[in-house]
């Protein structure tokens, strides 16, 4: 089991920045890696990027926001942030962390095989 909870999203100013936290726990969180993920109005969800779960503090960002965000692992024991810079109005969604089996870019690969457990999301909106 695999508890995943966000915070620290909220409004912020296009070209601004923001980082969001995901606190994972549970008995089996150690076996996961944490994915980043964001929904939209009217859009699909997208991936973001991960951190793996083998200590290394190995991450993969996706293409689509690869030098804007970043994830990374926090000292605290199962933290996970994504820091989003130079925002923009599209970038306005609810971002949620996921406990997913892997984290490269062969994980992002049809057929995606969907994260195990899912946070409930903390919303970010960037205003014009």
């Amino acid at each position: 089991e695999v508890r995943l909870v966000e915070s620290g999203g909220g409004l912020v100013q296009a070209g601004g920045s923001l980082s969001v936290t995901c606190a994972a726990s549970g008995s089996t969180v150690r076996g996961y890696a944490i994915g980043w993920f964001r929904q939209a109005p009217g859009k699909e969800r997208e991936a973001l990027g991960c951190i793996a779960s083998n200590g290394d503090g190995s991450t993969y960002t996706l293409d689509s926001v690869k030098g804007r965000f970043s994830v990374s692992g926090g000292n605290a024991k199962n933290t996970v942030y994504l820091q989003m810079n130079n925002l923009e109005p599209e970038d306005t969604a609810v971002y949620l962390c996921a406990a997913q089996r892997f984290c490269s870019a062969a994980y992002y690969l049809p057929p995606i095989v969907d994260p195990e457990y899912w946070g409930q999301g903390t919303q970010v909106t960037v205003s014009a």
